[in-house]
């Protein structure tokens, strides 16, 4: 069964039940300032699960693009990724765990045609000091579905209890299901081991019942409606069903692999699957608009580009590697999303820039290596010199393994762990110290105060395409002597948001630096909507009837049948899901705080509600 076959066949199997099928979620989450991407499909679905009704409904589903770095130091083992498909349900306060449980066991045993013998579940064992029961219900759901009891394992917190995404929201138990990949008979027992769970367990399945919300006070109270959440990863599934033992055999790996191996004169399957997962993530985190920086996202990427490029190195791959590997990334993808197939020049062009400027790095860390290794009386590098070198230059422990060896040098590898649990350390208490935890805060407050953002946003995107104007293209016409017709196109498109309590930041198609004189004409326009005191007005209806009316559809992914549309007055008219204020004099007094270029043919401002 192929990728595309599984994606297909989920969403046939929920559509029966009477579930409506919604499109991927950008990877940037444009309304949660909690995280830095959508790290799985009920992200963007949060405020519907905490009460607000959906267009589509209260049964929905869909394949989740999702990126994941928290277990970055795990690539390259049989199933860890940072970017991967996300397949899930959910019930918006209908259906709940006897359902749920059913249907996830008839769409695994029925339509994946996978024996039960080799499944195995866990669940959770509760919290008596939170209130929260042990989860027996499930367990006995499974039993009657033919589970043998003693594959059933209960276990705490840290294995079987999901969200919030944030430091508050929606969350709950879950139930999971293990397929059993090894060549040996499958164990009677499921059961973690003090290192873990066996590789040849794959987690493939996991219900969520989001029951509970967790407050600023750290407590958990039942939430109005019980929901439920579920997910199945597509890269582990098709491994399942393909007989592989690890995700890199799959046909979402495997070009990129053997490409990697025919460009290489060195072999190592670990440094492999690393550089084909981080090139995968990579190509889609361009593909949305994301540049390489110093800072939050764009960190994250250049870090992503920077580890590929470093255990590039350790192959010794040929000259422009990248090149053919985005390619057979783009082709594997490029009919399930379009996107990464129309910004391939861009994704080329960074990855350019980017192994440039690494390249500059990378010689002032040999030259910093060598140094040391003359001034070295015995020949061993200390651990703090050699995370010095890599958090400097960001050379990998591997290379300076690599590169010391050639002269009989080794590495002190404890010293080097301890130095970087010391430096990661200080960098949590920096980040708590600035955000209170490793997320930004999410109290009542900053959520009134980002719909206020929100809300002015729209302001703001209308402002632009008044102010900067409409561009007339001549057309000329095709019969002799006829005169030329004039096209008309608005230059100003949004092509990204980012809001935060404390501020927004609006990203839009258009040419040049604005003036100081078209921001203040912009400010002024969005300050004299806000005076007006305007109405906010909240629809639902058809997509194409909201596209006939007039609304403004600017993001790259498909819309649902229905979608929701925010109009101020006859002022600003957008399809969108985020959260709004009931009027404009809400809003307080606009400032444009900067105007920037983001990228070629991309300006970016950022702005504040005083």
């Amino acid at each position: 069964m192929t990728a595309e076959q599984i994606r297909k066949k989920f969403l046939e199997f929920f559509k029966k039940k009477g579930h409506k099928v919604l499109p991927s979620s950008s990877l940037v989450p444009e309304h949660d300032p909690t995280v830095l991407f959508t790290t799985a499909g009920m992200q963007p679905l949060v405020p519907y699960l905490l009460g607000e009704p959906h267009p589509l409904g209260r049964r929905l589903c869909n394949i989740q693009k999702c990126l994941r770095t928290d277990d970055i130091d795990k690539v390259g083992d049989s199933s860890h990724l940072t970017f991967f498909e996300m397949l899930g349900n959910w019930s918006l306060g209908d259906y709940f765990k006897k359902e749920t449980i059913e249907w996830s066991f008839e769409f695994l045993t029925k339509e994946l045609n996978i024996p039960l013998e080799k499944l195995a579940i866990s669940v959770f064992e509760g919290e008596p000091e939170n209130n929260i029961p042990r989860d027996e219900e499930s367990a006995e759901i499974w039993q009657k579905l033919g589970m043998p009891k003693e594959r059933i394992v209960y276990l705490g917190r840290e294995d079987n209890w999901w969200g919030p995404a944030g430091k508050t929201g929606p969350c709950g138990p879950d139930t999971e299901v293990f397929y059993w990949t090894g060549k040996s008979p499958v164990p009677k027992k499921l059961e973690p081991t003090d290192k873990g769970w066996d590789e040849h367990w794959f987690e493939v399945w996991n219900d969520v019942f989001m029951e509970y919300e967790k407050t600023e006070e750290g407590k958990f109270v039942p939430l109005k409606q019980k929901n439920v959440d579920t997910g199945m990863g597509l890269e582990r599934m098709l491994a399942v069903l393909e007989g592989k033992e690890n995700v890199f055999e799959t046909e979402l790996f495997l070009p990129v692999i053997e490409e990697i191996r025919r460009l290489a004169s060195k072999k190592d399957e670990r440094a492999e699957r690393i550089i084909a997962d981080h090139l995968k993530s990579t190509v889609f985190l361009i593909s949305e608009g994301i540049l390489p920086s110093n800072i939050e996202r764009g960190y994250v990427l250049r870090r992503l580009l920077r580890r590929a490029i470093r255990y590039a190195k350790l192959l010794n791959l040929k000259e422009k590697w990248y090149l053919d590997l985005i390619k057979k990334v783009i082709g594997i993808y490029q009919d399930t999303y379009p996107e990464v197939r129309t910004k391939e020049t861009d994704i080329i062009t960074v990855w350019q820039k980017e192994e440039e400027c690494f390249a500059k790095a990378l010689d002032k860390g040999l030259t910093r290596l060598e140094k040391i290794l003359k001034s070295k009386k015995e020949k061993i590098i200390t651990g703090k010199e050699a995370f010095d070198i890599y958090q400097s230059y960001g050379f990998p422990l591997e290379l300076t393994e690599e590169l010391v060896k050639e002269k009989d040098f080794e590495v002190d590898k404890e010293g080097f762990y301890q130095a970087q649990k010391e430096h990661q350390e200080i960098s949590r208490r920096g980040a708590e110290k600035k955000f209170g935890g490793l997320h930004p805060p999410t109290t009542h407050e900053d959520k009134y105060q980002m719909a206020k953002l929100h809300t002015a946003t729209h302001l703001l995107h209308q402002a632009l395409r008044q102010v900067l104007g409409k561009k007339v293209h001549p057309v000329k016409s095709s019969k002799a002597g006829a005169s030329p017709k004039a096209k008309q196109f608005n230059r100003v498109k949004q092509m990204g948001s980012d809001i935060r309590p404390e501020r927004l930041r609006f990203d839009f198609s258009f040419e040049r630096k604005m003036t100081d004189e078209e921001i203040k004409k912009v400010e002024d326009l969005v300050n004299q909507k806000i005076k007006q005191d305007l109405e906010v007005k909240k629809e639902e209806m058809e997509y194409e009837k909201a596209l006939k009316s007039g609304a403004l559809s600017f993001f790259k992914e498909k819309y649902p049948e229905r979608v929701t549309v925010y109009s101020i007055d006859n002022f600003s008219k957008e399809i969108c899901a985020g959260p709004h204020v009931k009027t404009t004099s809400e809003l307080g007094k606009f400032k444009i705080t900067k105007e920037e270029s983001s990228a070629a043919g991309i300006r970016r401002l950022r702005a504040i509600l005083e």
